[in-house]
């Protein structure tokens, strides 16, 4: 996959597959990466084309400049018409932040510097996030009179209800440690050493099985809004199912035979 635009600087999203890891760069550095229209636009394109794309078994989540995601374009919705319009806008960013968990691929954000509001929330939505101890979050609506409840969607199914509503309520950012030990991120690590860990982390899913991957975190998001028995039920169904694939066929007869598995789409 290539950038749409001719070169770096004019593309608002770069894209780079390499041993089955997609790595998707915002790419307006500028404007700390905000996701104007033609970036959700962008972002929501190369989803749905890696969706079916069987060669991505890994996403990486990154950006380029001082900044991850600084949310959304004030001065792009500062000159909209009426409500109609801008809600017709983040409705159209909702969709493209309800693809990421819909993917069949693990995706993982990769933050090295500030994630406030809609970019806070790109975080929250991605399956894993590794941080710099130079990032920082934060849901900072309430102090502009917009309250970042889009935001609080991803943030509240992300971590605890309180630690998202002080959040919310306050507007302060919170640094990677924070973000770590309520939940919104998996590592944190040193900005020098943020490359290696987000590239260790994906090859290491990149060689797991990508069919049950995809059945796994189907089921994980599905299950999150069932009753206790339902779940269970789905998840009973989704596993049983898993050991009649190629690769639990594959994967079962490696593990009693002490060796490695070859996963049926690598042979």
């Amino acid at each position: 996959m290539t950038p749409n635009a001719t070169t770096q600087d004019e593309a608002v999203l770069l894209v780079e597959t390499t041993a089955g890891i997609a790595t998707v760069t915002l790419n307006r550095p500028g404007q700390f990466n905000a996701l104007s229209s033609a970036l959700i636009d962008e972002l929501q394109a190369t989803l749905d084309a890696i969706t079916t794309n069987s060669d991505v078994r890994v996403v990486v989540l990154a950006a380029r400049g001082r900044g991850f995601c600084a949310g959304h374009d004030l001065k792009e919705i500062q000159g909209m018409r009426d409500v109609a319009e801008v809600e017709a806008l983040f409705a159209r960013c909702s969709r493209m932040m309800m693809t990421l968990p819909r993917l069949p691929q693990p995706v993982i954000a990769k933050v090295h510097g500030l994630a406030t509001a809609a970019g806070c929330q790109l975080v929250a939505m991605c399956d894993l996030a590794v941080a710099s101890t130079a990032a920082t979050f934060a849901t900072p609506g309430v102090n502009i009179g917009a309250f970042c409840s889009t935001p609080s969607v991803a943030l509240g199914r992300a971590v605890g209800r309180k630690h998202a509503m002080e959040m919310l309520l306050t507007g302060a950012p919170i640094g990677a440690e924070r973000a770590f030990a309520i939940g919104l991120v998996n590592r944190v690590v040193s900005p020098e050493a943020l490359d290696a860990e987000v590239s260790a982390l994906a090859t290491l899913i990149a060689s797991k099985s990508s069919a049950a991957i995809a059945s796994g975190k189907q089921v994980f998001y599905r299950q999150l809004e069932m009753p206790l028995g339902e779940a269970y039920q789905v998840a009973g169904h989704s596993i049983a199912c898993d050991f009649f694939t190629e690769d639990g066929k594959e994967g079962v007869d490696a593990f009693l035979r002490k060796r490695a598995a070859r996963w049926p789409e690598r042979r």
